[in-house]
């Protein structure tokens, strides 16, 4: 058995190298959301009616996150980095955000997870 870092596969000076930049690399710039889920909430924002944010602390297993709630309860949640990012989201595309911590989410989110779980539809 060898001691020392070639004892981890991929633990050579190269492969250290590589894992500390992919690690800098996949990091979004602070106050920003990540391309992927910034295209998602868009898409979801334009394509229905009556929208509103609002925004999860982070606790202890998950990340600060921002659902969006349409009119008729669909919602969809992404991860943001800050809440600064959250609320300049929400300003951007003209939307309200609030802070699910003082407001509550809204009924009309919890009536259409009902519907969906009443007629069978898988979690998404």
């Amino acid at each position: 058995m060898t001691n020392g870092p070639a004892a981890f596969p991929g633990a050579g000076a190269e492969g250290w190298d590589v894992a500390l930049r992919d690690r800098f690399r996949r990091r979004a710039r602070p106050g920003t959301t990540r391309g992927a889920d910034d295209d998602h909430f868009e898409a979801f924002a334009s394509s229905r009616r009556g929208v509103e944010g609002f925004v999860e602390p982070a606790t202890t297993t998950t990340a600060m996150t921002l659902v969006l709630v349409a009119g008729d309860g669909e919602w969809t949640r992404r991860r943001v980095p800050t809440l600064k990012a959250a609320f300049a989201f929400g300003t951007r595309l003209g939307l309200p955000v609030y802070d699910v911590a003082a407001t509550g989410y809204p009924p009309r989110m919890r009536e259409w997870t009902a519907r969906r779980k009443a007629a069978g539809e898988p979690r998404t």
